[in-house]
């Protein structure tokens, strides 16, 4: 399992920068491409023992840099389940990364294997894939030489998203067993996405086309493959427009493009030329968030973000549960980071009268505190999300018996939705679906769906810094106990403004930090974030 002259011979091929200190963070490892080699290497050989631990279950690995730059990659290790990672083993690979040798690399792993008591003989199954970008192909070159080295079976699904390689390890680990979540490839997540569609949609019609940005990534072949999959316009099926899939040119990656794009910028891809209240929604570089947008009938630019999709999705399958006789039976509830408009969160509390949790940013945090729900709708304002069934939940809804047609029908969208939503993590993709399929019930355009609440003015603002380590946060994010002073300086600024909200978080990717505020109008917003950016660009040096 650990031939210690295999693993140095293959690390020495890949040495460690002996000026970066790295870190395993939300989205796993993520910089320069240029530095990943060695980082790359050694999530292989933790991948591996990871696997030998559960007794040989599949644990994935993807690289992407999700919205980063072209020039960025990252890597990040899948559990059986689909879920991230477990935070204890988020350390140890912080722990391999940093090993200053090949030889302490070496002593470090075989430390790890005695700790986590992996029997010699166990063994290890990893499956990997990889975005668009042009680093890509190296890097899965370095995993292989790392799984060789510790004698893994591995198996490499290519170009896939972030969701589908999470959709893919959930697949192979419940094959077979009563939690068996679908065929494991990625022509059998097309298939039950496009059959769960056709239910969930009952008969109903979609008004009107869609147009998807796709970041000029991974997720424009992707979303071409699922529309083969999908009913064609002409026979009722929903009609998507895929621009920004330019997955010839790495270097367009992200560029003026992207979910990450819209959100930040508060407008769309300056490639986009859909026409008044047409619906549109952008994507990022991995298919992992999605946020929607429109434009109004007097110009003016209207985002639709996580925050928006977390109440639709709620509120839908809230009104589907009581509809379906199980009201008193199923708990829903939402999960909202700091970065929840505060006036989605009114919203969710005081008409749709349903629990709120606030948690730190990641999606690990959100998703935990989701299963704490019988339906857990999860969204960052940044539109990475889904919304997680309990077992108890999926034995309710499909073991019920209506006793109505209404009821009937309303058991029958829901047991569709449990399987159209990917419940291993956000996905775009299926989101997009989701939100297609709730609007077509409803039979809202964007303009209706905008006016379930008013947003306040909001800005993100990134701040580079030198160190984000020295910004500690508390309070689900929404404070900062370090640098000392800094959140008082803050809430002085806060104070200053009607409706006024603000809060300052290191990036868990890059040396930035990010602001976020809010306010009553949109020049008081601007001022505030401008305010609190200097505040913290002047504690960061």
């Amino acid at each position: 399992m650990a031939n210690k002259e295999a693993i140095i011979a293959a690390s020495a091929r890949f040495p460690k920068s002996k000026d970066r200190i790295f870190q395993y963070g939300t989205a796993g490892f993520r910089m320069k491409a240029i530095l990943l080699d060695s980082v790359v290497f050694r999530i292989g050989l933790l991948a591996a023992l990871r696997s030998r631990k559960l007794n040989g279950q599949t644990i994935g690995v993807m690289i992407t840099a999700s919205h980063n730059p072209p020039e960025d990659n990252g890597v990040k290790l899948i559990d059986p389940m689909g879920e991230m990672l477990e935070e204890s083993w988020e350390t140890e690979a912080t722990t391999l990364a940093n090993a200053p040798s090949d030889e302490d690399l070496v002593e470090l792993y075989i430390k790890l294997i005695e700790e986590s008591q992996v029997h010699p003989d166990a063994k290890a199954n990893v499956i990997f894939a990889r975005d668009t970008r042009a680093s890509g192909a190296h890097l899965v070159s370095i995993l292989i030489e790392s799984l060789k080295a510790t004698k893994a079976e591995y198996t490499d699904y290519k170009l896939l998203t972030t969701p589908q390689l999470h959709y893919i390890t959930r697949c192979l680990n419940t094959k077979g067993t009563i939690y068996e979540y679908g065929k494991p490839s990625e022509k059998g997540y097309y298939e039950k996405i496009a059959s769960s569609l056709k239910t969930a949609m009952q008969g109903r019609q979609f008004s009107g086309s869609v147009t998807v940005d796709c970041a000029n990534g991974v997720g424009g072949p992707k979303l071409r493959e699922l529309i083969k999959h999908l009913a064609s316009p002409s026979e009722g099926g929903l009609e998507i427009k895929v621009v920004n899939d330019d997955v010839l040119k790495p270097e367009r990656l992200n560029h003026q493009c992207g979910a990450d794009f819209v959100k930040t910028n508060q407008r769309a891809p300056p490639s986009s030329h859909a026409s008044s209240l047409t619906r549109c929604a952008s994507l990022d570089g991995d298919a992992d968030r999605i946020v929607y947008y429109f434009n109004d009938s007097d110009g003016s630019f209207r985002l639709l973000d996580g925050d928006r999709i977390a109440t639709l999705a709620a509120s839908f399958i809230g009104d589907l549960a009581r509809n379906a006789g199980l009201g008193e039976k199923l708990k829903v509830g939402v999960v909202q980071t700091a970065y929840a408009n505060g006036a989605a969160t009114a919203y969710v509390n005081q008409d749709l009268r349903l629990p709120v949790v606030c948690t730190n940013t990641g999606v690990k945090h959100l998703h935990h505190a989701a299963t704490k729900f019988d339906v857990g709708v999860y969204f960052e304002a940044n539109g990475h999300g889904t919304v997680v069934f309990s077992e108890l939940a999926l034995k309710r809804i499909g073991k019920s018996e209506p006793y109505s047609p209404a009821q009937s029908s309303a058991l029958e969208t829901l047991r569709a939705l449990t399987a159209l939503i990917n419940q291993t993590v956000g996905d775009a993709l299926s989101d997009l679906l989701l939100v297609e399929v709730i609007l077509a019930h409803k039979g809202w355009g964007p303009k209706e769906w905008d006016l379930t609440y008013t947003d306040l003015p909001n800005r993100l603002v990134r701040v580079e810094v030198a160190d984000r380590s020295i910004f500690r946060a508390v309070d689900a994010e929404r404070k900062l106990e370090s640098p000392p002073g800094v959140q008082a300086q803050i809430d002085a600024a806060v104070g200053k403004f009607k409706d006024g909200r603000s809060f300052a978080r290191a990036s868990g990717t890059e040396d930035a930090v990010r602001v976020y505020a809010e306010a009553a109008t949109r020049s008081e917003t601007e001022d505030l974030a401008q305010k609190v950016a200097t505040i913290v660009r002047q504690a960061g040096g």
